[in-house]
C-alpha cells in the first residue's frame, strides 16, 4: 500500500476510534454489528499463596511494541493477531504504540496507562509481589474474522505456555 493511502487509512481509523469513545450511542450501534467473541463462563483459579509471593506479568491489547521491533500490522482491516514480547527490564520510553483503533495521544506520554510495567516494578520495589516476570507480551486488540481463529487457536495459546513455564502466578490483562 502506498504512502499517501496508509496516512489516510490511518487518519480514518484515528477518526473512527475518537468518534466512538466520544459518542457511547454510536460505540453501542457498532457493537451490536462487530464480530466479538462471546465466553459463557470465564476460568477462574485462587491463589494459592499471599500476593508477596507471586510472580506477575503484563499482557496489553494496547498494541504496544519495542521501537526495535516491527510495528503490528495495520494494513490488514481484521487486524494483527500476532503478539510482541517485551522484556521486564525495557525503560518506557524504548516503547511505542502500533494501533489505530484507539486515541492512545496520552499513552504515548506515558505508556502506564495501557502498559503499566514501572507501576508493577514499583510494587515489586514496595514488596506488594513476590517478583515481576521476566518478559510481558503485547497483542494488538483489533482482531476480528480469520485471525479471531489464529489468536484464539495459536498466538494465545503460545503466549499462556510460555507464562506458564516462567511460572507466571498473576497475569494482568490491560485492555485499550
Amino acid at each position: 500500500m502506498n504512502k499517501p493511502l496508509l496516512g489516510f487509512r490511518k487518519t480514518k481509523d484515528r477518526w473512527v476510534a475518537r468518534l466512538l469513545t466520544r459518542f457511547p450511542f454510536i460505540f453501542r450501534r457498532w457493537a451490536q454489528r462487530a464480530d466479538i467473541l462471546r465466553f459463557d463462563q470465564s476460568p477462574w483459579t485462587e491463589l494459592s499463596k499471599a500476593l508477596n509471593q507471586c510472580r506477575i506479568a503484563l499482557i496489553t491489547t494496547g498494541g504496544v511494541h519495542l521501537k526495535s521491533q516491527p510495528p503490528f500490522d495495520m494494513l490488514d482491516p481484521a487486524g494483527d493477531p500476532s503478539f510482541r514480547e517485551i522484556p521486564a527490564h525495557i525503560p518506557a520510553g524504548e516503547l511505542a504504540i502500533t494501533h489505530n483503533y484507539y486515541d492512545h495521544s496520552d499513552a504515548d506520554k506515558d505508556v502506564n496507562i495501557v502498559f503499566p510495567v514501572e507501576r508493577v516494578k514499583d510494587l515489586k520495589g514496595s514488596g506488594d509481589i513476590g517478583s515481576v516476570n521476566d518478559r510481558h507480551y503485547s497483542f494488538m486488540g483489533h482482531i476480528t474474522g480469520p485471525h479471531l481463529k489464529t489468536l484464539t487457536a495459536e498466538t494465545a495459546p503460545r503466549v499462556a505456555a510460555e507464562l506458564k513455564k516462567d511460572a507466571v502466578d498473576i497475569v494482568i490483562l490491560t485492555p485499550a
